[in-house]
């Protein structure tokens, strides 16, 4: 009888001590998660709050025009910039595919260098950030299709200074921007825009002539044919 009561309160003992220990555990573990969980709030709240810090700087530095607001990637620059023909695009994208040798869609810093030595116009490292800079529009140090566009957008408008390395850039490129014999960029766009129309009126002027000696040499074969069709009735 009192060997069994003692069974007894042994197995309840140990019982309690286990349930304590499993309990202690489940504290624990609770602990654990509790923390870790914590942690990671801690540090998505972390992101969010730098993400968002640097998304109002940027805002900031817009308002104060410091910045200007990014473009959307793709863009049409056949409307976009309206004073070139598709002819002179195409060839400036040649141009700029044929400098972009990284093939990442930018001119970057030493492919520019590489750019200005090819147009016998080298330029010092100083030169050549600040061409990039002028057009720069989303400041990350390199041209893009279209910051290069606005380098002959700016000088068909006469916005670059004489000593600009972009004006000497458009100057001497492959694309014909040249400013020789005129002054200023925007006075050469119009005198190419002349120099298409005296071209135009020059092929138009040809032709006339081509077309004169096409009806003179028709009148010849018929006035031959009638003085053949005259002299076959006289010799009958």
């Amino acid at each position: 009888m009192a060997s069994d009561e003692l069974a007894q309160k042994l197995q309840r003992r140990l019982q309690l001590e286990e349930s304590g220990a499993a309990g202690e555990v489940a504290d624990k573990g609770e602990m654990v998660a509790e923390v870790t969980a914590e942690a990671e709030r801690g540090s998505l709240t972390s992101r969010a709050g730098a993400e968002l810090s640097a998304k109002l700087c940027r805002r900031q530095d817009i308002n104060e025009g410091a910045a200007q607001p990014r473009r959307a990637a793709v863009f049409n620059p056949y409307t976009e910039f309206k004073e070139f023909s598709r002819r002179q695009i195409k060839d400036m994208e040649h141009m700029f595919h044929l400098y972009d040798s990284g093939r990442d869609g930018y001119i970057d810093l030493m492919e520019l260098k590489l750019m200005m030595e090819k147009l016998g116009a080298p330029q010092t490292h100083l030169g050549l950030k600040n061409m990039i800079k002028e057009v720069d529009e989303d400041f990350d140090g390199k041209l893009s299709f279209r910051e290069f566009l606005l380098i002959f957008h700016k000088a068909a408008a006469g916005e670059l200074e004489e000593d600009s390395g972009l004006l000497t850039l458009a100057k001497l490129s492959e694309i014909d921007v040249s400013l020789e014999g005129v002054k200023g960029a925007k006075d050469f766009f119009e005198a190419k825009v002349q120099a298409l129309t005296l071209a135009s009126k020059f092929e138009a002027e040809i032709k006339a002539e081509q077309d004169e000696r096409k009806r003179e040499e028709e009148e010849r074969k018929h006035r031959r044919a009638a003085f053949r069709e005259l002299k076959s009735a006289f010799t009958q």
